[in-house]
């Protein structure tokens, strides 16, 4: 038996061809790695939580703040625009009044106003801000010097609405009125909690105006014998003079006599003419004829007359015939001259006037046209014969 010593040597393990001596095998190396990642920064995120909060915060507060101040601010244009057309002059020839206010037309016809305007009327019309005319009558006034019309016939104009509860204490208000010619305004005059003083917007025609919001609402009506003791009346207040039959409004139970008188403005025609200086002439006649007239200053008319008119139309024919007229709304839409030194002058204009007058046949005003022969005298020119264009007159408040 043979042992292993005896037994052939093997051969070689065959190392494949092309590859490297043993000393140019290596171990398996490993990935290199880069740093070590560092774990999560909790401070930097709680700071970028807290920035993107106070975006957020700040942003809806912002939204707040815009979203306040168009709710408390007030735009007048836009007011104006939206009430504007509801918002009317009054016109009365009374006897204790001054005869002259705003007002503003609501639901059912009525018209809130200024007492003081229309104390003991003989005649009320309310002109609006396009110039149509209607006639109203007086209901009566409440003691915190309210006024309450209730107009004849109809207007196409949408009425104001009375807020149903207070604005916020902040918002912005505006007062509606017209001035003594007629223009009609609006004023702002600050918030309830901070009211501006009504005496640094206001004039005696502006008496009877609506004050309004944002929210093109009544909020209030300014009142007041004067311009220095008006106030406003508050639309709680306003809601409840709104209705028929309303309480604490009362008939005026003051006797009137025949003479009354409408406002005591000066009046000036409107130049529907070429400003020559003819046409100019003739305007600050009439202007000085026609307030004259509404003054009852019969002396002074003599003047502008005449000497043939003045032995005709005495200062006592005179006061016979306008004891209770108001003339408004002139314009002059001719001139021309005649030709031997004098003019013709055409102009139209509304006469108010008691409807148990001499002439007046129950109507209270008449829209009148007349065509005026002018001469002149010393210089200047003078009435001298005037002629009706219009046979029977026609109301005031025909369209």
């Amino acid at each position: 038996m043979e042992d292993g010593r005896n037994a052939l040597p093997r051969p070689p393990r065959r190392i494949p061809a092309g590859a490297g001596s043993l000393t140019q095998l290596e171990a398996p190396s490993r990935p290199a790695r880069g740093p070590a990642a560092r774990g999560p920064w909790i401070f930097g995120r709680f700071l970028v939580g807290l920035i993107v909060l106070l975006v957020i915060v700040a942003g809806g507060a912002g939204a707040g703040w815009y979203v306040r101040a168009q709710s408390v601010g007030i735009d007048t244009t836009k007011v104006q625009d939206a009430v504007g057309p509801a918002v009317v002059r009054v016109l009365s020839t009374t006897c204790a009044g001054t005869g002259e206010a705003s007002g503003v037309l609501v639901d059912g016809g009525l018209i809130l106003t200024a007492a003081s305007a229309v104390e003991q009327p003989l005649s009320t019309v309310v002109v609006t801000s396009k110039g149509l005319v209607r006639r109203a009558n007086v209901i009566g006034t409440s003691q915190d010097g309210v006024a309450v019309l209730q107009l004849i016939g109809q207007l196409a104009v949408t009425p104001a609405e009375i807020a149903p509860s207070d604005p916020d204490a902040k918002a912005e208000r505006a007062l509606i009125g017209y001035t003594a010619a007629g223009t009609q305004s609006i004023n702002a005059v600050g918030s309830a909690a901070e009211p501006r003083a009504l005496g640094e917007v206001m004039n005696a025609a502006k008496l009877g105006g609506p004050v309004v919001d944002g929210s093109n609402r009544i909020v209030g009506l300014v009142v007041g014998d004067t311009v220095q003791a008006s106030t406003i009346v508050p639309r709680a207040t306003l809601r409840g003079y709104a209705t028929p039959n309303a309480a604490g409004i009362t008939a005026d139970a003051n006797a009137c006599d025949a003479t009354s008188r409408g406002p005591q403005a000066p009046i000036a025609p409107v130049l529907q003419v070429a400003r020559t200086p003819l046409a100019v002439e003739a305007l600050k006649l009439f202007a000085n004829y026609l307030t004259l007239e509404n003054k009852r200053a019969f002396p002074a008319l003599q003047g502008l007359y005449s000497k043939q008119l003045a032995k005709t139309l005495t200062e006592a024919r005179d006061a016979r015939s306008h004891q209770t007229t108001y003339f408004f709304a002139p314009k002059i839409t001719e001139v021309s001259a005649s030709g031997d030194g004098g003019a013709y002058a055409r102009i139209t204009f509304n006469a108010l006037f008691s409807p148990t007058a001499s002439g007046a046949e129950g109507r209270n005003c008449n829209r009148l046209d007349y065509r005026y022969r002018l001469v002149r005298e010393g210089g200047k020119l003078v009435i001298d014969t005037v002629k009706s264009m219009t046979n029977p007159p026609v109301s005031c408040d025909t369209d």
